[in-house]
């Protein structure tokens, strides 16, 4: 195969381990962990099962196409939290494979109560607050009507009430207390107009890193009779955002959780080619490099199609990948199907050697930082074949 991606399960439930052991410091905390986009781009149908062999009994999944998708590998007991917003043809789906989703407008509750009328069977949501990001949810002003609209119907129960931070990877945030206040006055809202809520949550990876949060909503979830529940999604790959301070933005070290967690994906490929060089040779797509002495190159099968950004071409990210636990920096232009890596000072460098393109020594950071992006959209863009490990 041309390359392919190795999913570590152990790190994986290590990772899920350093999570909970965060989490409950200040009192049990239920793990919703996500596995939308493909479990970023981790393979859903191996993190799922992993993850619910280690205990996990809430999966965040994007939309309903992969609510389906992965209620058939886990099966039912699982709870699936579907985070995106609904579409009337959802509905039936939702109710029949017992999937819980995000609502935030009384015609989302009006479409499940229409399904779940007509299938017999109820269908438990939960209710979504904007509080900052300025995305989905209700806002503040309107909870009160969908609240009431809530616990006034038959087959719609809400469960969970729910936000997310914008800025929860900085120490200190205004935006943070500020979107904490907003919640806090909504879950009053909802359970002051007779909805029983069971869980509240806004605590992402980053929440959980920085830690603030975490006590507060234990105290607000005690208000209200209520439970507590975080949902870490990249940090459970292996990946946390730096914390950076309020006052000045410089980027510190790793939180609590930054500190524990490990990458779970490596991805390789092999040399499928060898050649050397001269001084004066040119390589790649516009020849924008050239040799200034006698070069050994190594060939590999993997390019921008596969999800490996033309930035880290030489002279623009100035990418590298590893052979033999040594980098081999890109030479040229990274190409659409291929690549070539400067082998010169790397003895014995031969054909069908492994290749890692991304894992130890060439991490998801890195590859972020030649493109100027985020780890996630790095791991997200991977396109191989996935194998457990």
């Amino acid at each position: 195969m041309k390359s392919w991606v190795e999913i570590s399960g152990t790190r994986l439930v290590d990772n899920l381990r350093a999570v909970q052991a965060i989490v409950n410091v200040d009192g049990a905390a239920e793990t919703l962990a996500v596995v939308k986009a493909n479990a970023y781009g981790h393979d859903a149908a191996i993190v799922a099962r992993v993850l619910v062999n280690a205990g996990v009994r809430w999966l965040g999944v994007a939309d309903v196409g992969e609510g389906v998708r992965v209620r058939e590998i886990v099966g039912d007991g699982v709870r699936l939290l579907v985070m995106l917003a609904l579409e009337e043809a959802d509905c039936k789906e939702v109710v029949e494979r017992d999937l819980t989703p995000v609502v935030w407008t009384v015609e989302h509750v009006g479409m499940l109560e229409r399904a779940a009328e007509s299938a017999g069977k109820a269908v438990r949501v939960h209710l979504e607050i904007d509080t900052g990001m300025a995305r989905q949810g209700v806002d503040c002003e309107g909870v009160a009507i969908i609240a009431k609209r809530l616990a006034g119907s038959k087959w719609v129960r809400c469960e969970g009430v729910m936000s997310h931070l914008a800025a929860a990877e900085v120490e200190g945030s205004v935006v943070t207390r500020r979107q904490r206040d907003r919640f806090a006055d909504a879950v009053q809202i909802v359970v002051g107009n007779g909805v029983t809520v069971e869980w509240i949550h806004l605590a992402a990876s980053s929440a959980v890193d920085e830690g603030s949060t975490l006590g507060w909503m234990q105290e607000l979830a005690g208000l209200v009779g209520a439970k507590v529940m975080v949902r870490p999604g990249i940090a459970l790959y292996g990946y946390c955002s730096a914390i950076t301070a309020a006052n000045d933005g410089v980027i510190g070290c790793a939180g609590a959780l930054g500190k524990l967690v490990k990458p779970v994906l490596t991805w390789k490929t092999r040399v499928i080619g060898l050649r050397e060089i001269r001084a004066g040779d040119t390589v790649g797509y516009g020849a924008t490099f050239t040799a200034k002495s006698l070069m050994r190159l190594a060939l590999l099968p993997v390019g921008y199609a596969d999800g490996l950004r033309r930035a880290a071409s030489s002279g623009v990210g100035d990418g590298w990948v590893m052979i033999g636990g040594r980098r081999a920096a890109v030479v040229g232009r990274v190409s659409m199907n291929l690549v070539m890596v400067d082998v010169t000072d790397l003895e014995g460098v031969a054909l069908d050697d492994e290749v890692v393109v991304l894992g130890e020594g060439v991490t998801a950071d890195d590859h972020a930082r030649w493109s100027g992006t985020i780890s996630y959209e790095i791991l997200c863009g991977i396109r191989a074949k996935f194998v457990e490990s």
